[in-house]
């Protein structure tokens, strides 16, 4: 039937339906072609919910997060090496390490944000702090205290499962 044998009533709402048509088809193809982030259950991204100074406004109290693994040590960035990244400012020693870290954030930023990974496991979030630390499998985690880099150091593949599994309900409860 064409629309010339249409009451115009019908006409009316036959081009109101068409028009529905190519705005939801229109609206389904931009979304086919925009980049979707989807969280993956247990995923614990560096970047996500960093701990930040409160007092400064610094990412890990102004620790190089890089220095930690080019010298093995915690070593307090330099003001005038700032780079914003995750919404947050970080500082480094040298330009080489404000690079390394422009370039690999996922690999230089602390475990879950700079949070403690052993009060994670247990469903609740502490900050970590930058002098108490350790790298595993090429990932730095910070910790609240010496006594739970002990038992991390004790079992560190259990913490960081049971941290992973925590992470998503805990993350939550720190943005709210």
């Amino acid at each position: 039937m064409s629309l010339g044998t249409m009451t115009a009533a019908r006409q009316q709402k036959k081009r109101g339906f068409s028009v529905a048509k190519r705005v939801a088809a229109a609206i389904f193809a931009v979304f086919l072609v925009l980049p979707i982030r989807i969280p993956v259950a247990g995923a614990a991204g560096p970047l996500e919910r960093v701990v930040v100074d409160p007092a400064s406004g610094l990412a890990i109290s102004g620790f190089d997060p890089v220095a930690y693994f080019s010298r093995g040590k915690a070593v307090q960035g330099r003001p005038e090496l700032e780079l914003r990244a995750a919404g947050v400012i970080w500082r480094f020693e040298n330009e080489g390490n404000r690079a390394a870290f422009a370039d690999q954030p996922e690999v230089y930023g602390p475990q879950f944000g700079g949070y403690d990974p052993v009060a994670i496991g247990r469903d609740t979030s502490v900050t970590g702090h930058p002098l108490i630390w350790t790298i595993k499998d090429e990932r730095l985690y910070l910790f609240y205290d010496e006594a739970a880099r002990a038992e991390f150091l004790a079992d560190p593949e259990r913490i960081i499962e049971r941290a992973r599994q925590k992470w998503p309900s805990v993350a939550y409860m720190i943005s709210r």
